[in-house]
């Protein structure tokens, strides 16, 4: 025996020779385990990054108070033109004002945000020198307020450092980033809850984005009254958007199908592949937007529809923010970047523009269709959320029936007939398949991998929706 080891014990009886103990708590030269290696390659854990989330109606008006908690002394408050005219800014600049917050207002950002655009606003907070962000607006106002909140904090990095790769060099961000506040006012993007920013690469002409878990916000504050200033087709689109980030989470390759394994867990990348939290969050989601999408688009009046709108975006976002999207958001980068003259309506902008929520749904139907073949239960499950009845459905018709069931539900809500509808043709698709091939980050978490002749073939089957 090493020593006597038992309680209420004070001495210790060494034999001769001393041998060293080598229990647990006394032994400090830990022999390490070999490691089994990971099959091929894949990885075999996920975690769950998401931001705090404070929901209630009319709860803007705390967020002086959370700005003073934080000991603020310069904030930085960035939305856009539009929305500086609206509620939802003015709740903000009430609160601020009553609790004393010394601010500055950036209401330059684009909607459908540049690599431009993020550079002005980039060069607005390194200037400005702030120690809080608040971003009032939807995805493009919150997107922008993470990126210049991220290169003021490194003002050193070179824009490309942190941008995906391949078009970027996808580095880990390793600074300490500044406290950011977002205050969401479209059921859509679901970024308050996410580590991504989405920007359009004017040089290549393709969407692109910035993708880390250390620029997700601090705090998301969803305030349902917030949705009511909402026009009927940004609460469509947006809710399009809501609907393809949990069907694509829900659907993606599973987390411990993708690969590569990250050597270290700061390489392990925040869209992760499917993983069982973030489906509960997907298909909770879909329930949702199944049940008040329709309505809420309907009669803007109807404040339990646009509440649960905002609450579905949200949910949905820590869903896909940590399992990730596939196709249709790959494939929808390139619909908004080679966009010609579309320009929507209730969108008041002064460029053409698809806007997001818009170029993903549109290729929904041929995508599910595609990717139904590796885990048809589960798109036969959404089908069935979505309003199909499944009772004498075959498991192999799952792609089918599901395409049906969101051609349907888009034909209900006006939707534009596809692709061609929007200004596209057959002789656009080689730009479009071009387009998406950079989105590896995404395309790779298809469950069914895909070729360059089936992207075209997606693209394809999406001219025409009805």
């Amino acid at each position: 025996m090493d020593g006597l080891h038992g309680a209420g014990h004070d001495f210790f009886f060494f034999p001769q020779p001393l041998t060293r103990c080598r229990c647990p708590s006394h032994s400090h030269t830990y022999s390490q385990v070999t490691e089994r290696p990971t099959l091929g390659n894949k990885d075999y854990a996920f975690e769950m990054a998401i931001s705090n989330i404070r929901y209630g109606e009319g709860v803007t008006k705390e967020i002086g108070m959370d700005l003073q908690n934080l000991g603020a002394r310069k904030v930085c408050l960035m939305t856009d033109k539009n929305l500086s005219q609206l509620p939802p800014v003015n709740a903000v600049l009430n609160s601020l004002a009553k609790h004393g917050i010394n601010f500055q207002m950036y209401d330059n950002v684009r909607v459908e945000p540049t690599d431009q655009s993020f550079l002005d606003a980039i060069a607005f907070a390194k200037k400005g020198e702030f120690d809080a962000y608040v971003a009032v607006g939807g995805g493009s106002v919150i997107d922008t307020c993470k990126a210049a909140n991220l290169y003021a904090s490194s003002p050193a990095s070179d824009f490309l450092d942190f941008v995906n790769a391949p078009i970027g060099k996808g580095q880990p961000v390793s600074v300490s980033l500044k406290p950011l506040i977002a205050v969401p006012t479209t059921a859509g993007t679901g970024s308050e809850t996410t580590g991504v920013a989405i920007f359009d690469f004017k040089e290549l002409k393709v969407k692109t984005g910035i993708a880390s878990r250390a620029i997700k916000p601090t705090l998301g504050i969803i305030d349902p009254l917030h949705t009511l200033s909402m026009p009927e087709r940004i609460v469509a689109n947006s809710g399009f958007d809501v609907l393809c980030h949990a069907l694509e989470s829900y659907t993606a390759l599973p987390y411990n199908m993708r690969s590569p394994c990250p050597s270290n867990p700061i390489n392990r990348p925040a869209y992760q592949g499917s993983n069982p939290i973030s489906d509960v969050w997907a298909l909770h989601a879909l329930r949702i937007v199944a049940k008040y999408l329709k309505r809420a688009i309907r009669n803007p009046e109807d404040r339990e529809a646009r509440a649960n709108m905002h609450l579905a975006s949200a949910f949905a976002g820590i869903g896909f923010g940590n399992a990730g999207v596939h196709l249709c958001h790959g494939m929808s980068y390139p619909i908004s970047g080679l966009v010609k003259t579309y320009k929507p309506k209730d969108y008041n902008v002064d460029h053409s523009l698809v806007p997001h929520g818009l170029s993903v749904v549109l290729t929904s139907p041929a995508v599910f269709n595609f990717t139904a073949q590796i885990y048809p239960e589960r798109h036969l499950e959404a089908a069935e959320i979505l309003g199909a009845d499944i009772r004498t459905a075959r498991i192999k018709d799952a792609g089918f029936i599901l395409a049906d069931t969101l051609r349907k539900f888009l034909f209900d809500l006006n939707v534009d007939d596809g692709l061609a509808a929007i200004g596209y043709s057959k002789a656009d698709i080689p730009a479009l398949v071009k387009g998406t091939l950079p989105q590896e980050r995404v395309t790779k978490l298809s469950p069914r991998p895909q070729t360059e002749e089936d992207l075209s073939s997606l693209f394809e089957a999406s001219m025409k929706l009805y």
